[in-house]
């Protein structure tokens, strides 16, 4: 954790390069991080189509309301 706050860029950097990291606290691993895979937008991903759902006359939704509709809660 010491050395990705005093150089969070560098670390980053590390990672885009390819290593995979292990942040510690207190001796202990908290977290890991490693390179996305780069992966293509999965255009049937709800979220995708939210242009079509919108109504220039209706009122606004919140997030809730929203991740209803898009992921049938």
């Amino acid at each position: 954790m010491l050395e990705f706050r005093k150089d969070a860029e560098h670390v980053v950097r590390q990672i885009q390069a390819g290593e995979r990291l292990i942040l510690t606290y207190r001796g202990k691993p908290v977290a890991r991080l490693e390179p996305m895979e780069e992966t293509g937008v999965d255009v049937t991903d709800p979220f995708y189509s939210l242009d079509r759902l919108a109504d220039a006359e209706g009122k606004s939704l919140s997030n809730r309301e929203m991740d209803d509709i898009l992921y049938a809660r």
